[in-house]
């Protein structure tokens, strides 16, 4: 059996020859210093220090020496590696900091320059001016009170007195779903809500009914073929006029301020007897003397027409089931939008409708 290789000479071994090992290491750090950025250094430490660099190679060979060459070489390549690591662990940290930098540059925000984000939106006038006015009724106590905008012609005009002669019931008037006989419209006012409170609850009765209504109007400043209503019932024992009158002076000052209130003036509907115009003292000039001749709001009239009232009809309260030998009631009506015109001095109707951003945006997000 053969001894030991005494006499074998590493350095005939190419990769451990000290001019190889030294000749790795350099280009090494030379790769290392030449890296610009991370990315860069990433891939210099895989191609000088992966499993398939040229070092990684020579640590290999070491296991193929006998044991007293084994040491040497170990050093001199545990040496070089170490030499590597270093420098990149020190090329790594100015590189980080040179990105962190970078970074802190490239990436900087002028809040001083104009935003191109989408502007915030805002609450449509029409809701939140219906949800401030049934607040104030809610605030006394009364329900809100919602129907369907698709309703029967029974509900919307014979259940609360408008005859079959009723020129209301015209095409000129409203709009009706085909084929027409079915007897089924599109609402000409909330007050179908009322017919429909009645013939399901029993009185006390104190409800508001805010919502959308149709009538075949033409399309202008004033007028719209879809618009919005509020309309109060009250129905009890012992209801007169003078609670009629006192709810609505609440109302209107709670719209249009202190000391705004109502007078009435006679009139006629189907569904109220006695019957009234509603009108309010006119929050511009209020009816002062040698201010309100020059009024443009009121025209110099000192009051403004605002919607329609009075004592519910006996032949309703009939027809809906409530006794009009015990109960009395009261209801009102006024629009909506008209109200906020008057509210927020808008001049052209047609604004609430056409989805103009600009319109909506200045309500903002009033509650």
């Amino acid at each position: 059996m053969s001894g030991p290789n005494s006499d074998y000479d590493p350095v005939e071994v190419t990769p451990l020859k000290p001019e190889e090992v030294e000749a790795a290491r350099d280009a090494a750090l030379a790769a290392i210093g030449a890296a610009t950025d991370l990315e860069g250094l990433k891939r210099v430490r895989i191609e000088h220090t992966g499993d398939r660099s040229p070092l990684a190679l020579a640590n290999r060979e070491i296991g193929a020496l006998p044991p007293q060459a084994r040491k040497e070489a170990g050093q001199r390549i545990g040496q070089a590696r170490g030499a590597v690591n270093k420098a990149l662990a020190e090329r790594q940290a100015v590189l980080e900091v040179e990105h962190e930098e970078r970074m802190l540059v490239e990436e900087t925000v002028d809040v001083t320059l104009p935003t191109d984000r989408v502007a915030a939106g805002a609450r449509h006038p029409i809701t939140t001016g219906s949800e401030r006015i049934a607040d104030v009724f809610l605030a006394m106590g009364w329900e809100v009170a919602e129907g369907p905008v698709i309703e029967a012609e029974w509900l919307n005009f014979d259940a609360l007195n408008l005859g079959a002669d009723h020129p209301a019931r015209t095409m000129q008037d409203t709009f009706w779903t085909e084929p027409q006989d079915q007897g089924i419209v599109l609402r000409t006012h909330t007050s179908p809500v009322q017919a429909r409170t009645m013939l399901t609850r029993t009185p006390p009765i104190y409800v508001v009914c805010p919502g959308r209504v149709f009538r075949t109007d033409e399309y202008d400043a004033t007028h719209s073929p879809m618009f919005h209503q509020v309309e109060g019932l009250v129905v009890d024992e012992g209801i007169t006029m003078a609670h009629l009158k006192g709810t609505l002076d609440h109302f209107a000052e709670s719209m249009f301020g202190e000391g705004i209130t109502t007078r009435f003036r006679p009139s006629y509907f189907p569904f109220t007897e006695p019957s009234a115009e509603v009108d309010l003292v006119c929050f511009v000039c209020r009816g002062a003397a040698g201010v309100v001749e020059s009024c443009r709001t009121c025209r110099g009239e000192g009051w403004i027409e605002w919607g329609g009232c009075g004592m519910v009809n006996p032949r309703v309260l009939r027809a809906c089931g409530v006794d009009p030998e015990r109960f009395t009631g009261f209801a009102f009506g006024m629009g909506i939008d008209r109200t906020l015109m008057f509210r927020h001095a808008i001049e052209d109707l047609r604004g609430f409708f056409e989805g103009d951003v600009r319109f909506t945006t200045a309500f903002g997000t009033e509650i």
